[in-house]
């Protein structure tokens, strides 16, 4: 389950003792500045800025923001995809996927490796946006290992 985030992976019954307790939670808004353009703030919050430094947060987010942003973008090959999947009955879905569930898809793995490059080893996980509505960025904290 590589897209999935940790409040949704299964747990078998033998990693209930190794799965590490949460101790808060980190919840990153919408900047609503340019409209209603799915688009996160770069600020990092007070709660983690001694996990991880301001530069390498706000790349990730900019990250995300452009995938989001490319995903709601208005282009000709995205309208004639839609006129596409119209004329087909929607059948046309059952071939390939449209243009945002790929961007979707790929925001997806883009926190995943981001979470097992940056994140983890510093006691946080990324949750998906797409998991909390693209309302916010929940920013899961884990109790960091003193060894």
């Amino acid at each position: 389950m590589a897209g999935a985030s940790y409040a949704a992976q299964p747990m078998a019954m033998e990693n209930i003792q190794r799965q590490p307790v949460p101790i808060g939670k980190v919840f990153i808004q919408r900047d609503y500045s340019d409209g209603m353009k799915v688009k996160f703030q770069t600020k990092l919050p007070l709660e983690i800025n001694d996990r991880i430094d301001q530069r390498m947060f706000e790349t990730t987010v900019i990250r995300l923001n452009e995938i989001y942003g490319d995903a709601e973008a208005l282009k000709a090959r995205i309208f004639c995809e839609g006129c596409l999947i119209c004329l087909t009955g929607y059948l046309a879905l059952l071939c390939v996927k449209s243009h945002y569930e790929r961007k979707v898809k790929e925001a997806a793995r883009y926190i995943q490796s981001q979470n097992d490059e940056v994140y983890a080893p510093r006691g946080l996980v990324l949750v998906d946006p797409f998991e909390r509505g693209l309302r916010v960025i929940e920013i899961v904290i884990l109790p960091q290992d003193r060894g």
